[in-house]
């Protein structure tokens, strides 16, 4: 579907002259951290790995406070958009753990507003200039990538099991989380969700297959929370289905998300580990095939 929609785009704009200027970005949203990114730079990838890497054409990282709540912060979100996804430009989006709802909660919330076209020249605090002074509605954006999604909350935060009081763990509360936007509302943006299944410390904690921080229902885009794990798995509620189809036990996603990956052989843990690594690897790995 990706390979299919993005080759129709770039089809498109060939045909069209005006639009031989135009752009594409890969903008990547980052999950919790202690706050060591460098806010507006969109060069920092520190919280990924090595910024030589190949991640996808143009890439930009989005980098935000990742101890503060999602309403707080999310304006560094709607700025990247603006600033490398409107007019002429368009973004392949790619989003870590709570970095899922930064981009959802953009969407939802502000994905129908009327932006300004924007030049993609950032100043030092990440806003860039109009071009012409006209404007649209919403954001270019082709597709959302999501490695290990936390837009469903985690039970980490139910529980306390993260010795952190700071706000964005208040946010990652699973009734929270779920309730703090319309996860249906994507704008028809369609998030490929890859799940992570290499869970061991948090086991009696995380229901089902869980990646050591966010569990299958979060991860999966399930609509609900329960305890949803690989095929042939033991003491479940259901099998996290691949694509759009719910559960096993019935249990649908949220619309226009679907499983890209799902961990059976439990090979990816939840962490980028300053190295691209965990679940972040093919997330990069499916961003960097799109380099055009």
């Amino acid at each position: 579907m990706k390979k299919l929609f993005s080759t129709a785009v770039i089809a498109a704009t060939a045909l069209v002259g005006a639009e031989a200027s135009a752009t594409n970005y890969s903008l990547w949203i980052h999950g919790r951290n202690g706050g060591s990114t460098q806010r507006g730079n969109y060069a920092d990838f520190s919280y990924w790995g090595p910024s030589s890497t190949a991640a996808g054409v143009n890439k930009k990282a989005v980098n935000w406070l990742g101890t503060q709540k999602i309403s707080v912060e999310n304006y560094r979100i709607r700025d990247a958009l603006d600033c490398f996804c409107t007019g002429a430009n368009w973004c392949y989006i790619a989003a870590h753990s709570a970095g899922d709802l930064q981009i959802g909660y953009a969407l939802s919330l502000y994905g129908g507003s009327t932006r300004y076209k924007k030049n993609a020249i950032p100043n030092s605090s990440g806003v860039c200039g109009n071009t012409d002074g006209t404007t649209q509605v919403g954001w270019n954006i082709k597709w959302v990538d999501i490695a290990s999604g936390a837009g469903g909350g985690s039970e980490l935060a139910n529980m306390g099991d993260w010795a952190s009081s700071d706000p964005l763990t208040s946010d990652l509360v699973t009734s929270t989380a779920r309730a703090m936007y319309n996860h249906n509302t994507t704008r028809s943006k369609w998030f490929y969700m890859f799940a992570g299944a290499r869970g061991t410390a948090y086991s009696g904690t995380l229901p089902g297959q869980d990646d050591e921080a966010v569990a299958y229902h979060s991860t999966g885009g399930v609509s609900v929370t329960g305890g949803f794990c690989n095929p042939g798995d033991w003491f479940c509620d259901g099998t996290l289905n691949t694509g759009t189809a719910a559960t096993s036990d019935g249990k649908a996603k949220w619309s226009y998300h679907t499983v890209e990956l799902r961990d059976d052989g439990e090979a990816y843990d939840h962490y980028a580990a300053g190295n691209w690594a965990g679940i972040v690897g093919p997330v990069r790995a499916d961003m960097a095939s799109y380099a055009y």
